[in-house]
């Protein structure tokens, strides 16, 4: 009886034990992580948003995404990171869409403005040409876009899909916070990665992430909460589990 449970030990402990990560099917995922700006809201220099870039891509990589499937943008670029314009961004998701066709993660950090999209360097890439590089590269297949940055709700209309889910920082008309000189991360970028290692899936760590961004402007006192929103496709929501 002894031998015929330690026969059956590893199926056993297999029950119980949670399925490892690149079992969600991530691995085959092109990852795209955008730092648009190296300046605090101040205009002063920072490393905010490139401090999310550098920390998301290891935790991505964490949960099951495929390191040989990640690219990363910079205003400042390193050993990890390609120079971030419009023109790179289009072509990086271009060629990493084609080399992982399992589905397309990007994540997108910097700052925003009112009805004109996202900085990137010293321009603005609007909601309608950011979605039409995202579709070209990225089409039908299953895609999780994450936008940080104020009034990134702007974006939802344009990215949403049945296939996708989409996740800003801000509603359309307010602003998000935490991209100032002395801010490691922004409010939303630190939630995001504070609450991943506590999440299973993708629906999970968006509700984790409202809740850590509220709590953190309700001890700031802001006036308007940023209000993080989230638009989730009818047929992705079985592929956003990692466990």
């Amino acid at each position: 009886m002894r031998k015929l449970f330690l026969a059956l030990l590893p199926s056993l402990l297999a029950a119980f034990l949670p399925a490892p990560a690149a079992a969600a099917g991530f691995s085959n995922w092109a990852v795209m992580v955008v730092a648009g700006d190296d300046h605090a809201h101040s205009g002063a220099r920072s490393q905010v948003f490139d401090n999310a870039r550098r920390d998301l891509v290891k935790a991505f990589e964490g949960i099951g995404f495929s390191p040989d499937n990640v690219e990363q943008f910079s205003l400042d670029p390193d050993k990890d990171a390609e120079e971030t314009t419009v023109t790179h961004l289009a072509n990086g998701l271009w060629d990493l869409s084609n080399r992982a066709p399992g589905g397309c993660l990007i994540y997108f950090t910097s700052h925003g403005a009112y009805n004109s999209g996202i900085v990137v360097g010293n321009g603005m890439l609007n909601p309608d040409t950011w979605s039409k590089i995202v579709n070209n590269a990225c089409g039908s297949k299953p895609a999780v876009i994450v936008m940080s940055a104020c009034f990134s709700g702007q974006f939802i209309p344009s990215l949403a899909g049945d296939n996708r889910m989409v996740f800003t920082a801000a509603r359309p008309d307010r602003t998000s916070f935490g991209c100032g000189e002395s801010d490691h991360y922004t409010f939303f970028d630190g939630c995001f990665l504070q609450s991943l290692p506590q999440s299973g899936d993708f629906p999970g760590l968006a509700d984790k992430v409202k809740d850590c961004v509220s709590r953190q402007e309700q001890a700031l006192g802001v006036d308007y909460a940023s209000e993080p929103q989230l638009a989730i496709g009818q047929n992705i929501l079985p592929m956003l589990k990692w466990r």
